[in-house]
């Protein structure tokens, strides 16, 4: 670690002592307090990221570390774990699991590091509990899909060829357009989420990150919308007073836009 580093480390440790001791609010904060605000952060970084700006990302992060100082503090002063046993701790994991790397083990593309990365987790005493266990429980459903067909697969249990997802897909919509015809509802339900399950597990397949793939379809349609709307508006009107024609024209033209700022 460079000078630079660890003084600046070592500046944020002591800013956060001075802060638990003479900070009302941070003085009264518990783990369990900050867990709303640590959620809400991991969001905001998720977005700069989105944004591709790198500024915002540094502050972002610097709002993360923040979050991990300050329960490393409380843990500390509750006795129960110290900054030191948290580096320490995911030290020994990365080398741990890491062994063609600091081991004799062989691993050649990223396919069998996640492999071998899932073998030793169940090597670690998760083995009673399963290969999904390791799955937080307080996930978003798209990203824990996406872990869930991860870690499946990374035992074997996969399409032999990815292209063969798409006829998963296909028998999903088959099936959510049955229980929709035959108009009951919690069937539907059970469907769609077959449905969104075997998208997500079609995203892993062409490594694509489906929520990153549906933020961006977001953010086009908020874009496109607020076109309709500005476009409306210049001819007096306002979109809930307009035909469907009238507004697929709208989008269109937004659609149009969007594709020539591109």
């Amino acid at each position: 670690m460079d000078k630079r580093t660890a003084e600046a480390l070592g500046r944020l440790l002591d800013i956060m002592d001075t802060l638990r001791e003479k900070c009302p609010w941070d003085r009264e904060q518990t783990i369990e307090s900050l867990r709303k605000n640590t959620i809400e952060e991991t969001y905001e970084l998720a977005g700069a990221i989105d944004e591709g700006d790198m500024g915002h990302i540094r502050e972002e992060l610097g709002d993360l570390l923040l979050h991990i100082v300050f329960y490393s503090k409380i843990g500390s002063e509750q006795g129960a774990f110290t900054l030191a046993d948290v580096a320490e701790g995911i030290s020994d994991k990365l080398v741990y699991r890491h062994p063609h790397v600091f081991a004799d083990v062989h691993a050649e593309t990223p396919a069998e590091v996640k492999h071998n990365w899932e073998a030793l987790k169940q090597r670690e005493g998760r083995k009673r509990r399963g290969v999904l266990a390791g799955v937080p429980e307080g996930l978003p459903a798209m990203v824990k899909a996406f872990r869930v067909g991860e870690k499946a697969a990374a035992t074997g249990f996969d399409w032999e060829r990815r292209e063969d997802v798409w006829d998963k897909v296909r028998e999903e919509a088959a099936e959510l357009s049955a229980e929709i015809a035959a108009g009951d509802r919690e069937r539907a339900t059970d469907e769609l989420g077959d449905l969104f399950f075997a998208l997500v597990n079609a995203a892993r397949l062409y490594d694509i990150d489906p929520e990153a793939a549906l933020e961006r379809t977001n953010r086009k349609f908020i874009s496109r919308f607020g076109y309709m709307e500005a476009r409306a508006a210049e001819q007096g009107k306002e979109l809930s007073g307009m035909t469907l024609a009238e507004m697929e024209e709208l989008w269109q033209q937004a659609k149009a836009a969007t594709a020539a700022a591109k």
